[in-house]
């Protein structure tokens, strides 16, 4: 099935279009073929490239490729995520696990910028998880708690120094962590596409309709063709449900955002000027909210099961009047027609929020379900799940594996039922975080 995703996106409207675009219009066979041209995808395309010189590399994607997640996220190179429930000293050791990935995940970012000198509006200001409802202060002290056994410099804040610093009243309680970076998304995976290796051919809006394995060969159906390779990388993330890998595993969730125009000097002035900032929600369904480099400010505040595939411009709009309202909720001296652009996203989740990482079959890989933290993983999973599909080991798999591994979904319709349910659930809980 095609993928049609809407032409709203600011970050990728920020760029130049490609040019050059090619599509699977042939049989074709190949050393390695990637499904998924998503940070994932270029990143063990990348490192196939380095590790196998003389084979032949065939990357392909469903739409355009970085345009996907990649490109529609809200930017968050995270260190940390909000886990209020670790007490216990088994627990600790468990999100230990979780943050050492987010740790690799930055440095490889961190490395691969460095290395190719990429622009994409870098800003290591950290981030807030902020809220308006004071009761949540027993959760930012929790999560304080453990993050202070862990090292990680952090600081917790009130109404007033949150008002100076991200020009709101909304938020009464945050807890900020200094580990955390602001990027531009669009950028940075627009860097990794042009700078692919002379042995990867890329090729998109080619959607694969099925895949089977004879033997030691699998061949992939599309619309246009069939691919045969010797061996298969699965970094489609949202999507390896609907291609029957690890589907009672991972989960896809669509989530919509909106961004505004940048505001002018008055406007800016009203809000006291802050320096840019990233603000995470305490509730899993508030709003993540960024005022960017530019002077935009960036809002998702919704998340639900709905196709994955597609979004109609009219159920688009919908959604756009709730992120009017969270931008009027927290700066009512704004003008009601500010947003600019909004666009919707998939992300994929597990039911512990773990990643899947792992060998399918002797020839067959995959790679994804980042639970909201793809830039820094899904790049470092990319760039690893290479290396052990070649047959190779490093400390960073060593890591990875070390994980509390996915834990099982029940089947459908049950599953959709419940993830429906809990996410009604969570929006009850967060409504007036939205």
């Amino acid at each position: 099935m095609q993928i049609v995703n809407d032409n709203g996106c600011s970050w990728i409207n920020d760029l130049d279009p490609r040019s050059n675009i090619k599509v699977l219009e042939k049989n074709k066979e190949c050393d390695w073929l990637i499904i998924g041209a998503g940070y994932t995808g270029l990143s063990a395309a990348r490192k196939l490239a380095q590790l196998h010189p003389n084979q032949k590399i065939i990357l392909i994607d469903a739409q355009l490729a970085g345009e996907g997640a990649s490109g529609r996220n809200s930017g968050y190179l995270v260190d940390t995520t909000l886990n209020d429930g670790f007490t216990s000293n088994k627990d600790l050791e468990n999100y230990k696990k979780k943050t050492d990935i987010y740790e690799l995940g930055i440095k490889v970012i961190k490395k691969f910028i460095k290395e190719h000198q990429v622009e994409c509006d870098w800003n290591d200001s950290g981030k807030f998880f902020a809220s308006s409802k004071t009761e949540d202060e027993k959760i930012l002290n929790n999560f304080s708690k453990t993050l202070s056994k862990l090292g990680f410099r952090h600081d917790l804040l009130d109404n007033k120094e949150l008002s100076k610093r991200l020009g709101t009243k909304f938020y009464n309680i945050a807890l900020y962590t200094k580990g955390g970076v602001l990027l531009h998304p669009g950028k940075l995976v627009r860097a990794m596409i042009d700078i692919l290796p002379n042995n990867v051919e890329l090729l998109e809006n080619s959607s694969l309709i099925k895949w089977n394995k004879t033997n030691d060969v699998v061949s992939c159906y599309f619309k246009n063709g069939i691919i045969k390779t010797r061996k298969i990388i699965f970094a489609t993330n949202g999507f390896l449900k609907f291609l029957g890998i690890k589907s009672n595993y991972n989960f896809p969730i669509t989530l919509t955002a909106s961004m505004t125009r940048p505001l002018t000097d008055q406007e800016f002035k009203t809000i006291g000027e802050p320096k840019e900032w990233g603000v995470l929600p305490v509730r899993p369904m508030g709003a993540t909210i960024r005022m960017t480099k530019n002077r935009r400010i960036l809002i998702r505040n919704t998340a639900e099961v709905y196709n994955p595939y597609q979004m109609s411009q009219s159920e688009l709009d919908k959604r756009t009047l709730k992120q009017k309202f969270g931008i009027k909720k927290r700066f009512p001296q704004l003008p009601d027609n500010i947003i600019q652009s909004s666009w919707s996203g998939i992300v994929s989740r597990t039911r512990n929020s773990s990643q899947i990482f792992e060998k399918i079959d002797e020839n067959i890989f995959v790679a994804g379900c980042y639970n909201g933290s793809g830039i820094g993983v899904g790049t470092l999973f990319g760039e690893q799940i290479a290396i052990k599909a070649s047959n190779e080991n490093t400390k960073e798999i060593e890591t990875i594996e070390a994980r509390n591994k996915p834990t099982w979904f029940p089947p459908e319709p049950f599953l959709s039922l419940g993830v429906k349910a809990r996410l009604i659930y969570e929006r009850m809980r967060a409504k007036s975080e939205i």
